[in-house]
């Protein structure tokens, strides 16, 4: 069955539809959410309450964008409102900025290897933070690799060649930060 189809029956107070949308597009707002806030945990979190929403909002579906475009403007803004909340909660108990740590299995990299990508990793996430939001969030959106430039415009409410523009100039000030914190074309 169509998402069009799942849709109306959806909107008639099919609960299985509904349920079948969500399961056909779980993973794509898992990875909206998850280009956002970068944890899975928050990132499940933020997808749950995307699809809730959108059950509370089936019926303002229109049909104007896929049903999938819908939902996954849904889940970015979900998403921004509870990276939001979590800055807020974390500026509430920690003074300056946290310190992440990661695992690495048995058998992986050499520790030169693993401090350099973690360096980078940092470096990287550092900055793409430092970025204004109207180049972070497409940013993250295209990195997610989830979505055309179309879908892109869609969820962030923006013109096609806007968003292409706003990647374009992200990706562009990375390359030159990276390169002035020491990381060149290898």
């Amino acid at each position: 069955m169509s998402d069009h189809e799942l849709v109306a029956r959806a909107q008639g107070g099919d609960h299985a539809a509904f349920g079948q949308l969500v399961d056909e597009h779980r993973g794509a707002v898992f990875r909206a959410a998850m280009a956002v806030l970068g944890s899975p945990s928050e990132a499940d979190e933020a997808a749950q309450d995307a699809f809730v929403a959108a059950y509370r909002q089936l019926g303002s579906f229109k049909g104007a964008a896929s049903f999938k475009t819908w939902l996954l403007a849904i889940a970015w803004r979900r998403a921004l409102d509870h990276r939001r909340r979590l800055r807020s909660r974390w500026r509430r108990f920690v003074s300056g900025e946290g310190v992440g740590y990661e695992l690495w299995p048995a058998g992986g990299p050499s520790p030169e290897r693993q401090l350099i990508d973690t360096r980078l990793g940092g470096d990287v996430r550092r900055l793409v933070n430092g970025l204004p939001e109207r180049l972070r969030s497409p940013l993250l959106l295209a990195a997610s690799g989830d979505h055309t430039y179309e879908e892109m415009a869609v969820i962030l409410g923006k013109r096609v060649g806007t968003v292409k523009w706003q990647v374009s100039e992200a990706r562009r000030l990375l390359r030159e930060r990276l390169a002035t914190l020491g990381y060149g074309d290898e």
